[in-house]
Parts: C-alpha cells; sequence; structure tokens
C-alpha cells in the first residue's frame, strides 16, 4: 500500500486476515507455513508468492514471561489479535496502512498517512522498547529511510535515532544467518550508496563489520561508494548481482589493508592475499554468515588483483579462461576508477593511478581483440628482467 501511494511500482503484495496459518495452509494446498518466531504462510500462484500473515496482538503477561528475552527481544511472536491490534503491532506507520476490499478503502490507525506526506519513517511505540523486541528494526528504518528518501523521525521527545544510538549492540544478539539476508536487503534494493552513508552515520556499519583494521578512511570510503553506486545502476536495469562481489567490495579495504601487513614480512604477494581474506571472512562469518558458495567466489575475486597484472606468455589466456575471471576483471575496473579520482592510495602491486587504469584498459581491450591482435598486444607488453644464475665456485 505504501509504495502504491507515493507512486512506485510495489515488488510484492503481503495479505493480513485473522485466519490463522493453519487455516490458510487449509485453505491453499499450494501453501506452506514458514518461520517459528513469527509464522507466516506462502502462498505460491505459478511463480508468484503471496505472502500472508495473521493479524498480530499483544502479549500478555504470561507471554512476555514465555515468549521474550532477558533483553527484551521478542523470541516468539505469534500472539493473534483484531486488524487494529495488528496496526499497533506494526515497526513503523507508514507501513501500518491497510487497504480492505471491504469497501475498497485505506485503514489507517497510526497516522501513517501523515507521516508518508511528510516523507517521515516514525517507530509505532516507543522506540527503545520496539528495537528491544527486535533489533532488526534498527536495519529496516535504515532500509527504508534510504530506499524512500525519508527522514527517520528525531522531533520526539523519545526519538529513534537516541534509541538507534542506546541499543545497536543489540544487533549482536541476532542470528548471523538472519543478518546476512538483512545485509542484503539493504544493499541489493537498488539504493545500497543511500544505506551505506546511513549506516555509517549512524554508526551501524562498525556493528556489522567490526573490522580490526582501521577501513573508513576517505580512499577505503570513496571505493566502496564507487562499488555501490555501480551495483545501484546494474540492479536499476535489471542485470544480475551475485552477493560475492557485494562482499567482495565491503571487505577489500580490510583484506587489501591486512594483506599490506603481510607483505611487509616477506610474504609472497598471493599467499598474503589468500591470508589475508581468509581471516577477514572468518572474522566477518562470527557476525554475519556468508554461504560457502559465495565466500570461494571472494577469495577468487581478490586473488585475481594479484594474478591480473602478469599477462606475459600464456598467463594472459589462462588467466581470460577463469571461471571468475569477469568478476575479477570489474573488481580491477572499479579499483582503477577509484584511482583515478581527487583520493589516491598505494596500490597493492605498487601501481600508480595510471598504471593501474591501463592495465584496466589493458584487459578490456585484450577480451575483445582478434587472436592476432592479442598476439601484438602481448608482444608490446616489457619483458620481465632477466634474472641472472649465480656462478657456483668449486672448492678444492
Amino acid at each position: 500500500m505504501r509504495d502504491l501511494l507515493l507512486g512506485h511500482q510495489p515488488k510484492d503484495f503481503d495479505v493480513a486476515t485473522n485466519a490463522t496459518p493453519e487455516q490458510v495452509k487449509a485453505l491453499f494446498r499450494n501453501s506452506r507455513i514458514i518461520g517459528r518466531r513469527f509464522q507466516i504462510v506462502h502462498v505460491r500462484f505459478g511463480r508468484e508468492i503471496i505472502e500472508v500473515t495473521t493479524f498480530r496482538g499483544p502479549h500478555d503477561a504470561e507471554t512476555v514471561q514465555q515468549h521474550v528475552s532477558d533483553e527484551g527481544m521478542l523470541l516468539r511472536d505469534n500472539v493473534y489479535g483484531t486488524l487494529e491490534q495488528d496496526a499497533w503491532r506494526r515497526d513503523f506507520t507508514v507501513n501500518a496502512l491497510y487497504y480492505t476490499v471491504k469497501d475498497f478503502s485505506i485503514v489507517d490507525y497510526t497516522h501513517g498517512m501523515d507521516d508518508l506526506k511528510s516523507k517521515t519513517i516514525r517507530m509505532i511505540g516507543e522506540p527503545d522498547v520496539r528495537f528491544k523486541e527486535d533489533p532488526v528494526r534498527m536495519l529496516r528504518a535504515i532500509r527504508f529511510a534510504a530506499k524512500l528518501d525519508f527522514k527517520i523521525q528525531h522531533d520526539d521527545e523519545v526519538s529513534i535515532k537516541k534509541a538507534l544510538d542506546d541499543n545497536i549492540h543489540l544487533l549482536e544478539a541476532v542470528s548471523s544467518a538472519r543478518l546476512f539476508d538483512e545485509v542484503l536487503k539493504l544493499f541489493m534494493g537498488g539504493y545500497a550508496e543511500a544505506v551505506y552513508e546511513l549506516l555509517i552515520k549512524e554508526n551501524i556499519y562498525q556493528r556489522l563489520f567490526p573490522f580490526e583494521q582501521e577501513v573508513e578512511t576517505d580512499f577505503y570510503i570513496a571505493f566502496i561508494k564507487q562499488g555501490l553506486v555501480n551495483t545501484d545502476t546494474r540492479i536499476q536495469q535489471e542485470k544480475p548481482v551475485t552477493p560475492a562481489y557485494l562482499f567482495a567490495v565491503l571487505l577489500w579495504p580490510a583484506v587489501e589493508i591486512l594483506t599490506k601487513q603481510l607483505l611487509s614480512q616477506d610474504i609472497p604477494i598471493v599467499q598474503a592475499i589468500n591470508l589475508a581474506g581468509q581471516e577477514v571472512i572468518e572474522k566477518v562469518n562470527l557476525r554475519i554468515t556468508i554461504p560457502k558458495r559465495f565466500r570461494y567466489m571472494m577469495r577468487d575475486i581478490w586473488t585475481l588483483q594479484v594474478r591480473l597484472p602478469n599477462r606475459i606468455g600464456r598467463r594472459a589466456y589462462k588467466l581470460l579462461e577463469q571461471k571468475r575471471f569477469r568478476a575479477g576483471y570489474d573488481f580491477l575496473v572499479l579499483r582503477s576508477q577509484v584511482s583515478q579520482s581527487e583520493i589516491n592510495e598505494t596500490d597493492i602491486n605498487q601501481l600508480s593511478a595510471d598504471e593501474l587504469a591501463a592495465l584496466a584498459d589493458w584487459w578490456t581491450q585484450f577480451q575483445f581483440e582478434s587472436e592476432a591482435g592479442r598476439k601484438t598486444m602481448l608482444n608490446a607488453l616489457p619483458k620481465p628482467a632477466s634474472k641472472r644464475r649465480k656462478k657456483r665456485t668449486k672448492r678444492h
């Protein structure tokens, strides 16, 4: 309802009803109940899935004692109620608007229409309590503010902003698997750059990605923002985006910094970047569980960054044939985009901004060049310095 009123194309439609999940499932054979903490029903019609939720009601003293953690987090939320009670159980006022087919009208108990007009994200109830019930609501506040270009309410006595500051630590209690899903929603909706800026502003990004390295430099912020701009563009053009590439961008600053530290210990560069990538992923996995299939691709993308400069002989052809070449090449182009900006940083391969740009251009041309043209390009590359063999002297 919210998106329709704003003139946006809704991604999907959700249905709310007084029927219990079991009753809905009994009505539709092509349905299944999902979730434990918050049960809903997915009703499938061909490729479409309609999400059906039962009206939620308030928790009484007994259910609060049984289903709420010591920190105030709801462990179960399957208490059913009326339409009005359900509205007051929603997170934000703009998400508590209902369209009823009974008389084709909009039902608004929480003044969501007013906040829609003033472009405001306002919590229903006391923000401090609602964030404790479900800390992921903090991420949802950021997501909706970025998606809708709304301001997060801060003019009331108890503000969302203060509650964010007071409860950010509660994100650590959210399961790492759930946080992975939430991060995808944040960054793969077509408005990732705005999300990133809000996460940094509200000091939430550091809670999601607690790096030991200092990654919030001007250069690395510019790098991540450019990567997210590219991601937003692809999504808006309805082109595919893999979570592996997204996480490779988000974690690259920590990986590159750690790789440079390992290089100072005389560890070979390929080994150094592999060790750095493994360590960073392991630490992030304690907070956000990245599936293995994406982890492998991320490490391949990073490793290609130190292999792509080595093009002599058959190496260029072998790199071109690698399964992750295209993702690694796109990553190289991203790095060259940022290196050419006003902000500069020492490259992991010790290449200048011009050399990195030339490398990206070389690979762009090499992909689409004829075989004869490729040979000409390879022959034009500077030959590596020959290693002189030390003469052995015989001892008598």
